[in-house]
């Protein structure tokens, strides 16, 4: 992507252009790249490694970290989550239940729109208070 790109893209979150679903699905792929990062710090297998990123970034899972964060908010943060826990999904994946499926996508939000405003340090922060929260998470303490 170049730079113009990027100012067209950062241009658009600052004026609220880009939609819940849209900072959703870029905070989906920032959060999976931060799971993936820091199961890579342990010794797994490539199938384990699958396994375990799978189970860290499910809505439950997702879900389980956004409740555990939402105190640490900013007021701007926490209008950014709202406003994505309130947006109707038109469909729910298998095996999430719609109030943790919007709480992931609450979540995904908060990363997404941090990423674009290129708040990595926020974001690393953040994540370090989700990993804290993340069920299948506790056994694996490593910081980033």
């Amino acid at each position: 992507m170049s730079e113009r790109q990027l100012t067209i893209l950062y241009d658009a979150v600052h004026r609220g252009e880009l939609s819940s679903l849209g900072l959703a699905h870029v905070g989906d792929a920032v959060f999976e790249l931060l799971v993936r990062t820091r199961l890579c710090q342990q010794e797994l297998t490539a199938e384990r490694l699958h396994k375990r990123t799978v189970e860290l970034v499910r809505a439950s899972s997702q879900a389980a970290a956004a409740r555990g964060i939402q105190d640490a908010l900013t007021p701007q943060e926490q209008d950014v989550f709202r406003r994505a826990r309130n947006t109707k999904a038109h469909r729910v994946p298998h095996g999430a239940t719609p109030g943790d499926y919007a709480l992931a996508t609450a979540l995904e939000a908060l990363f997404g729109s941090l990423y674009l405003d290129g708040r990595g340090d926020r974001v690393a922060e953040l994540f370090n208070l989700c990993w804290e929260h993340l069920p299948a998470a506790a056994d694996h303490p490593a910081q980033m």
